[in-house]
């Protein structure tokens, strides 16, 4: 018979999967749909492994992963907010903070807490290891924009200024991967993926 704390972990657990159905703006590398947001969190996850040798000096990979397999858990009660969306910026954080609140308190008191706590870190972006994560989390759809040739980019008119300012965090939380950047936004503009002029943000 299942325990009490077992019957809430197992909750948790049925109600993330509807992480899969939330859409993001960002191509699959192939073009051939949208990733969903637990895709996007499997993957830069395991670009924490696979980069931990470019992390600032101090930082814990192990927290790093478990900050980008939750920070995005609550898109299933907020949805995924485009990063160039104004207007949905305006309320992001308060219907965030509601979905924190309702899908860490499904679980027994102690983990729930864990994970909440995880989950402000990541957002106040203050730590080695959040700001580390949060450098991820900019890089991967930039590297899907590269590989669909300005998918998204070009499917909402987003401008090289627009893409510098979003990408910022990589300087500071992952320096030694910010040239490299900067020559993957070089190139994109080149290549005509990536408006060169100035625009401004998307206003939905």
């Amino acid at each position: 018979m299942k325990s009490n704390r077992l019957t809430q972990q197992i909750e948790f657990i049925l109600e993330i999967d509807k992480l899969k159905q939330i859409l993001r703006k960002t191509f699959l590398t192939d073009s051939s749909r949208q990733e969903n947001t637990a895709e996007h969190s499997w993957h830069i996850a395991m670009m924490a492994i696979i980069l931990e040798e470019y992390a600032l000096e101090g930082v814990d990979i192990s927290c790093v992963i478990k900050m980008l397999l939750i920070h995005d858990l609550v898109e299933i009660d907020a949805g995924d907010t485009f990063c160039y969306d104004v207007q949905g910026y305006e309320s992001k954080a308060q219907r965030e903070v509601l979905a924190a609140k309702r899908l860490f308190g499904l679980l027994p008191t102690e983990q729930g807490s864990e994970l909440r706590k995880l989950w402000e870190e990541f957002e106040e972006q203050k730590t080695p290891n959040a700001k580390f994560a949060a450098a991820l989390d900019r890089i991967q759809p930039l590297l899907h924009n590269q590989k669909t040739k300005g998918g998204s980019w070009l499917v909402h008119g987003i401008t090289h200024e627009q893409v510098m300012k979003r990408i910022a965090p990589v300087e500071i939380g992952a320096p030694q991967l910010w040239v490299f950047i900067q020559q993957v936004v070089d190139e994109c503009v080149a290549a005509g993926y990536l408006s060169a002029g100035s625009g401004e943000e998307i206003q939905y």
